[in-house]
């Protein structure tokens, strides 16, 4: 049996479902080996669930309800921590999972407000501009772009630090409309309690970032992979260097941003200049 660990089932879902994993197999009186052997995985696997060092997969969940006879309740528990990632495009599948995944997010974006902070219009505006897209193809993308925000709604979501040029709030995406009603829900998300906004201004040295908008994905602390936009898409890359490099351009373009408080000023007198 592995060590003794204690988890705490509030403190997310992913600690319910390592709690609920364990306490049903206390509940049975089988070891972690038995279990393993029961749902075909190694001691050590149900050992890693079971203390958060290894996330489980879908399979994993159904197969411990097979074994202890529970009517979906570990899927349900695991859905509720690991949901499915929205249909977002293929080369975007895999950041749109570790969105999901990640307890911490860096974005940098230096020409859009960063896709988790979109709204409907100002999304269907940029999406629609892909040469060739279809009006149907146009509202999937639209869909699981708003369906990419539920990221910050779930009951334990990741931190949020987001960098955005200056030049953003001032470059028209749509109407004028568009352009307000994007930047006052920019406002209301820098409220948020696990978001942090802040805004490089004219003139900064942060000219290497103007080369393309990316974003880290950390796991308790730990950067683990990165998203790099670039034509015709972006990819999504847990190569250990590139993932050095970027941590590095990140701090030094937040070295130039404006504070917290003072980019949210910068983000309610365009408000105003969008009428």
């Amino acid at each position: 049996m592995g060590k003794m660990v204690d988890i705490d089932p509030e403190e997310s879902a992913a600690a319910r479902f390592a709690y609920e994993l364990r306490r049903h197999r206390l509940v049975a009186g089988l070891t972690q080996a038995q279990v393993g052997r029961r749902i075909g995985f190694s001691e050590s696997m149900i050992g890693m669930v079971e203390t958060l060092k290894r996330d489980p997969t879908e399979g994993f969940a159904r197969l411990c309800d097979r074994a202890f006879r529970l009517d979906g309740v570990m899927l349900g528990l695991y859905m509720e921590a690991w949901p499915p990632p929205p249909p977002v495009p293929e080369h975007f599948r895999d950041w749109a999972a570790e969105e999901l995944r990640a307890t911490a997010l860096r974005l940098w974006d230096p020409l859009l407000i960063p896709g988790l902070f979109q709204t409907e219009a100002y999304a269907r505006w940029i999406i629609e501009c892909a040469p060739g897209i279809t009006a149907e193809e146009i509202d999937q993308r639209v869909s699981a772009r708003m369906q990419r925000k539920r990221t910050l709604s779930r009951d334990d979501p990741p931190m949020v630090w987001a960098i955005i040029d200056e030049g953003v709030l001032c470059r028209p995406v749509g109407s004028t409309c568009v352009m307000r009603e994007q930047l006052e829900y920019l406002m209301e998300m820098a409220r948020h309690p696990k978001v942090t906004i802040q805004i490089v201004p004219y003139g900064a040295k942060a000219g290497a970032g103007l080369l393309g908008a990316f974003g880290i994905a950390e796991m308790r602390g730990v950067p683990y992979t990165v998203y790099v936009e670039g034509q015709p898409h972006g990819r999504t890359v847990d190569e250990r260097g590139l993932i050095a490099k970027l941590v590095n351009r990140y701090d030094a373009i937040r070295g130039e941003a404006h504070s917290q408080s003072l980019s949210l000023k910068m983000i309610e007198e365009a408000v105003r200049r969008w009428i």
